[in-house]
């Protein structure tokens, strides 16, 4: 016959003309598909940090205005000046932040598996609400009401000195504690919600096989759910230990003299003193050491998790 088909083809679309992909488009498919992400950071981080550098570099007082002059001489300032220990509010900074990141960990991972497993589908939307129902309230104003709980005259303090737990010479308000509390309860959330996502991912079969093969509940919580959860705890370290090391409302509010942090010397630099250079010079020292010590975390902790997490 003169019009042979081959058995099982169908009629060849009207109209439609299908043309490969050339290998040029599969390459440059990922380089398209992450230009809104680049064009975020560039706008979001990299720009400010320039700009950040540049008016560190400057010189001048806010009456006569600030030039371009070079003046590395700021940066050796920061770590040998004796009158500001800026060193010191770095490292207390640091400190606060991974103690606080620690406190997360601690209280969010247990959340977050309870939810995940523990917990009815029906129920779950509705206690993973209950997490983000603070962030429902302004920042300032959950600290300020830490600072009224907390306070020497404050309902906790009075309770524990009613039940004799405490003398009339203890008190919360104004020590690391109360900051680091406070960093940990305005960042509980972010730990729990990636730690969860991460749990989640967990096939059901895994848990199951691991039982079948006369694991204790123990092993195969560090065996099988612990690494598979490893992404949910990475992205949570991210979160929480960027925003509390440069956080300065917390130290301000629920601290003392013996409390002050890097934020509060980069706020107060800018606003009180208008030292814009010596504030841009801070910030940018700030966010090359994160980066350094996020690039380090990443190395040892493993990129890949933020890609099972995604």
């Amino acid at each position: 016959m003169a019009t042979d088909q081959v058995a099982g083809a169908g009629p060849a679309p009207t109209g439609q003309t299908r043309r490969p992909v050339g290998r040029r488009g599969v390459r440059a498919a990922p380089y398209l598909l992450s230009l809104a992400g680049s064009a975020w950071l560039l706008i979001l981080f990299v720009i400010p940090l320039v700009s950040g550098l540049i008016v560190s570099l400057m010189s001048g007082n806010p009456e006569k205005g600030f030039t371009f002059t070079w003046d590395w001489g700021v940066y050796s300032s920061i770590f040998v000046n004796p009158a500001v220990p800026y060193a010191t509010f770095f490292v207390r900074s640091l400190v606060y932040g991974g103690a606080a990141t620690l406190i997360t960990i601690i209280v969010g991972y247990p959340m977050a598996y309870f939810i995940a497993f523990r917990v009815s589908p029906r129920w779950k939307n509705a206690l993973l609400f209950l997490v983000l129902l603070s962030f429902l309230v302004s920042f300032v104003i959950r600290i300020d009401m830490w600072a009224f709980i907390l306070a020497d005259q404050g309902p906790l303090l009075t309770i524990l000195r009613d039940l004799h737990l405490a003398s009339k010479d203890f008190h919360i308000l104004g020590t690391s504690a109360a900051v680091i509390g406070g960093d940990a309860y305005n960042d509980l959330a972010f730990m729990v919600l990636p730690i969860y996502v991460a749990l989640e991912k967990i096939e059901p079969r895994f848990l199951e096989a691991a039982g079948d093969l006369y694991g204790s509940p123990r092993t195969v919580f560090s065996r099988v759910v612990l690494p598979l959860s490893r992404s949910g705890i990475f992205a949570g370290v991210l979160l929480v230990f960027i925003d509390t090391v440069g956080d300065p409302v917390d130290a301000s509010l629920l601290g003392g003299t013996n409390t002050y942090t890097i934020g509060q010397a980069i706020q107060d630099a800018y606003l009180t003193n208008q030292q814009y250079n010596v504030a841009a010079a801070l910030s940018t020292v700030l966010m090359i050491l994160l980066g350094i010590i996020l690039f380090v975390y990443a190395r040892i902790a493993g990129t890949e998790n933020i890609e099972n997490l995604v």
